[in-house]
């Protein structure tokens, strides 16, 4: 079994300030935990552009993380602004991901054709936008939790990544 290494960032403006609770964030690190992976960095920040892509670029610059989970700004607000801050540092986009979570959602409710979530590769870290809600940011993991593993295989060009195949 492989080990992945996780990082959450909870994008709320509210959270960010401490005027609620964050719990998307530690629904998201139960579900890793429960896989037997591992949560390496944790953080909250507002729903400013700029910050989510720094922030991003840092986490994938330290090489300590396989996976960047991202919860919150993926809606039609205007201050969801993470699927943008999303693509301003990714490589490659990884759409197949994305289109999955949302026919998965699609069949729980309708509102899933408002998702705007990105999926991307940037060097050797996966970036996925997942809803701000703990339900829909569960749901929509849980979706792609069986392919995480042989995705992370790839990215870092493990030799045994092919005999998943």
């Amino acid at each position: 079994m492989i080990t992945i290494r996780f990082g959450i960032i909870t994008l709320s403006d509210r959270s960010s300030r401490g005027e609620r609770d964050d719990q998307s964030g530690p629904a998201l690190a139960r579900l890793i935990q429960a896989e037997g992976w591992s949560l390496a960095k944790e953080s909250i920040l507002p729903d400013e552009e700029a910050a989510i892509s720094q922030l991003l670029i840092e986490w994938v610059d330290s090489n300590e993380l396989d996976v960047i989970l991202t919860t919150g700004g993926t809606g039609f607000s205007l201050r969801d602004v993470t699927p943008e801050a999303t693509r301003s540092v990714i490589d490659r986009e990884a759409p197949g991901l994305a289109e999955a979570m949302r026919a998965a959602s699609l069949k729980i409710t309708p509102h899933a054709m408002l998702s705007r979530v990105v999926a991307g590769i940037r060097n050797q870290t996966l970036i996925v936008n997942l809803p701000g809600s703990p339900k829909g940011a569960v749901e929509n993991l849980q979706v792609i939790v069986p392919v995480l593993p042989h995705a992370v295989q790839l990215l870092k060009e493990d030799p045994g990544s092919e005999s998943s195949h």
